[in-house]
């Protein structure tokens, strides 16, 4: 039991969802992601994800869901039906209200006109698809299954589907990339019409194909203008930076993300799902995982079995882990947050946000924890700042009132 929070109130809760196969494995995957068999056993995996989620309640009772994120793998392998059912007793175990926002990731080489339109009718109500590039070259290097022509369909039959809260995937900076193809590519992806788009670099990973056998990738100096380059281009296109990779437009944000980025809590159900959540009565900040490995989770027993991890975030480590997620967003969060959310005082990191305030890495504004433009560049070298040997000893909030 940790004595050193004091949690005025707890952050808002979201639920995240791991469906863990896919068709294939791409050589730059990391995620827990495994290539499905003949025959998915979506069933036994709702079940599955149910019992999970009920063993989980009795840690978050009388808290409402702010959001769901059914994530792969690839969910849109999985039918209608079987997800209907998962989101039925999703409702009847948690408060979750008619208008949530439930997002679902899509593959374009699944997607099934008749299949969206159920998962759309089912409350589904934001879709993310995986495009990565529109080009088919590119798309072949990265290992896909679909094509250009699949990935304009996807978008096409989610509109149709009724999606009218569209996330696109893209990637830049792949294997023989020129700077005007990653322009040309972002070009065709701006004219697909999404409400958000998450745009990111191709990094090699360990543990992937790409990382044993690395493709020819861009220059650091070129992936640096891409970069720039699309951030130019989605400026003028009316989208909004307010994440390292995300951008959206006028009201489209991401409210599932924010939550993890703003360091709210989370449930996670499913292989491998991770979970972080505040406990009010022992001041606690615990962190979860669920087993790994597919036939492991199935086969689990109860909750001991399926739980591979649990650790309790120690007070020292609460300023950088706070600052990982809440730094990564343009406008950074209100400065109240990092008490209300963590249940310390902020004053152990004063130093480290003055120095940073002052070499131009923060913004200069007391009621906001934000990085400046540099500081995002920088994000790496800011965080630093906030390693628990660069600062003191922390202390507890005050509780103004009692925590109920």
């Amino acid at each position: 039991m940790s004595k050193g929070r004091t949690f005025r109130e707890l952050p808002p809760l979201g639920l995240y969802v791991h469906l863990p196969w896919c068709v294939r494995k791409c050589p730059y995957c990391d995620f827990n992601s495994h290539e499905a068999p003949e025959e998915v056993p979506e069933a036994a995996y709702v079940d599955a994800l149910l019992g999970d989620l009920a063993d989980d309640m009795p840690l978050v009772w009388g808290r409402s869901l702010s959001s769901v994120f059914i994530g792969g793998g690839t969910p849109s392998l999985f039918s209608a039906e079987a997800l209907d059912r998962l989101l039925s007793g999703v409702r009847a175990l948690t408060a979750l209200s008619p208008g949530t926002e439930i997002t679902m990731e899509a593959n374009p080489g699944t997607m099934d006109a008749s299949r969206f339109s159920e998962y759309r009718a089912i409350g589904i109500n934001r879709l993310s698809i995986g495009v990565q590039s529109l080009d088919d070259r590119a798309l072949q290097s990265l290992g896909r299954i679909h094509d250009a022509k699949d990935a304009r369909r996807a978008v096409d039959v989610a509109r149709k589907a009724g999606f009218d809260n569209l996330n696109l995937d893209l990637m830049y900076g792949l294997p023989d990339q020129s700077l005007d193809a990653a322009r040309d590519d972002l070009a065709a992806v701006i004219e697909l019409e999404p409400t958000h788009l998450s745009c990111y670099e191709l990094t090699l990973e360990p543990n992937t194909r790409f990382a044993a056998f690395p493709p020819d990738l861009p220059a650091d100096d070129t992936r640096f203008d891409m970069q720039a380059a699309h951030f130019d281009a989605l400026s003028a296109a009316g989208f909004e930076r307010y994440e390292v990779s995300a951008f959206a437009r006028d009201g489209q944000r991401c409210e599932h993300n924010l939550n993890y980025w703003a360091f709210g809590d989370y449930l996670g159900i499913g292989a491998g799902a991770h979970g972080k959540l505040s406990f009010a009565d022992s001041g606690d900040i615990r962190r979860l995982s669920k087993q790994r490995h597919p036939k492991r989770y199935l086969e689990a027993a109860n909750a001991s079995a399926r739980l591979a991890q649990e650790r309790t975030l120690p007070l020292a480590d609460t300023g950088l882990e706070f600052m990982m997620n809440a730094l990564r967003l343009t406008d950074g969060v209100p400065s109240g947050w990092f008490e209300q959310r963590t249940g310390l005082s902020l004053a152990p990191w004063h130093e480290a946000i003055q120095r940073s305030v002052e070499d131009g890495l923060m913004q200069k504004d007391p009621q906001r924890l934000a990085a400046t433009d540099r500081g995002l560049d920088l994000l790496n070298t800011l965080l630093e700042r906030f390693m628990p040997e660069a600062t003191g000893p922390v202390r507890p909030v005050f509780p103004l009132k009692p925590v109920t």
